[in-house]
């Protein structure tokens, strides 16, 4: 299995409730602009804007944002502290430091349009294991 996958599956797919991930799912399926590759969060995740509203965010910070009460109201710094979390919490679960990169790398780095088939296939198959349990 690619690393990529690996890293999704027993790592960074735990971080997610059903609703982020739907959410997420949905952003895939429709290819929104404002799930960002190459970048943590729009505007940059800077500290003279961490109090601004976020505009566009990773694969990460994307499905927390979309996902939340009130999407307008989720601020640069929020999402910032969210991705940082969930990277700790990935590298955690996989018993090495790190471990994220393998799949930040390959969502960075994969041509949009193959990312976003792959990566669906992935978000859906995390919806129906919350589904099993």
């Amino acid at each position: 299995m690619e690393s990529w996958k690996i890293v999704w599956r027993d790592g960074f797919s735990h971080c997610f409730t059903r609703e982020q991930l739907t959410a997420l799912a949905t952003g895939l399926r429709n290819d929104d602009a404002k799930l960002l590759q190459g970048a943590t969060t729009m505007p940059p995740p800077l500290m003279c804007v961490q109090d601004w509203p976020v505009e566009g965010a990773c694969v990460l910070g994307y499905a927390y944002w979309k996902a939340s009460a009130d999407p307008s109201s989720v601020l640069v710094g929020e999402v910032e502290e969210w991705f940082a979390r969930c990277c700790f919490d990935a590298d955690q679960r996989l018993g090495e430091p790190a471990a994220c990169r393998w799949f930040l790398n390959w969502f960075d780095d994969t041509p949009r349009d193959r990312m976003r088939l792959e990566l669906l296939e992935e978000v859906e198959r995390s919806i129906g294991l919350l589904g099993a349990t």
